[in-house]
């Protein structure tokens, strides 16, 4: 899944897409360097970000998946939490909705539920704003697992397939480093739900507070999170630096 932030302050490429031509292009490129799914984000969900308006994220959004509908050759995904913004790219071509709460605000649920979309529901401890402040947990793998078992429950009695339904550990949203460690180590446990598995590790801190390195300098110890994640049961990687990626998880597959 390649990364599309069209956003001026997502935490490692904030501004560099944040025009339609630009992101449209740089989706484009992903694809050629292997993406098989597009991720396109309107507003940042990093620590601290302050939340866009409504109309705000639509403008952001909407002309870029329009343009891509027509043009790419991989399933796009609209990464969102506000349910007018899911119908609104679904009307438009998004295919997949990536929710990082979860389908848990009002409306949320039936937009997908009405829809054919797939939805990626994540573990989010608290709000972006609050969320690394500070997280406890007494178990952080079970409670995780407990977490989106509950929301699989939910869509699936709203009508949602079982074959419409990713799951993410939410790495970085509400988690210290140990915790975001224990849940790579015990990816498998919540592979264990039997619905494929996404994960974000691309350039988040806990690789640099494992490694070191700015977001610019965290390839390295992302292709071991992203084939890490791989060899433990994810099907899905969301990255940021796409032919790099591909080339390590071909090798993982050659292999496994």
């Amino acid at each position: 899944m390649g990364i599309v932030n069209v956003t001026p302050d997502s935490f490692s490429d904030g501004g560099k897409f944040s025009n339609t031509d630009a992101a449209v292009a740089h989706a484009l490129k992903l694809i050629d360097q292997g993406a098989d799914i597009l991720d396109i984000g309107g507003e940042s969900t990093r620590p601290g970000a302050t939340p866009v308006s409504l109309d705000e994220e639509l403008s952001r959004v909407i002309p870029v998946i329009e343009a891509l509908s027509r043009v790419a050759t991989v399933p796009i995904s609209i990464d969102t939490y506000k349910p007018e913004v899911m119908r609104a790219a679904i009307a438009v071509g998004a295919d997949i909705v990536n929710d990082v709460r979860a389908l848990q605000e009002d409306g949320a649920l039936d937009a997908v539920a009405e829809s054919n979309a797939g939805v990626c529901l994540m573990h989010m401890q608290g709000t972006p704003q609050t969320m690394q402040l500070n997280p406890e947990y007494a178990d952080v793998v079970a409670e995780v697992k407990h977490f989106l078992m509950r929301r699989v429950d939910a869509v699936i009695a709203r009508g949602v397939s079982h074959e419409r339904v990713l799951l993410d550990p939410g790495f970085g949203f509400g988690k210290t480093t140990a915790h975001n460690i224990a849940l790579i180590r015990h990816l498998d446990a919540i592979a264990d739900i039997g619905l494929p598995l996404l994960v974000g590790l691309s350039r988040k801190s806990v690789l640099g507070k494992i490694a070191g390195g700015d977001e610019a300098q965290r390839l390295h110890s992302g292709l071991a999170a992203s084939v890490i994640s791989a060899m433990k049961g994810a099907k899905i990687v969301r990255v940021h630096d796409v032919k790099a990626t591909v080339d390590a998880l071909k090798v993982v597959a050659a292999v496994i």
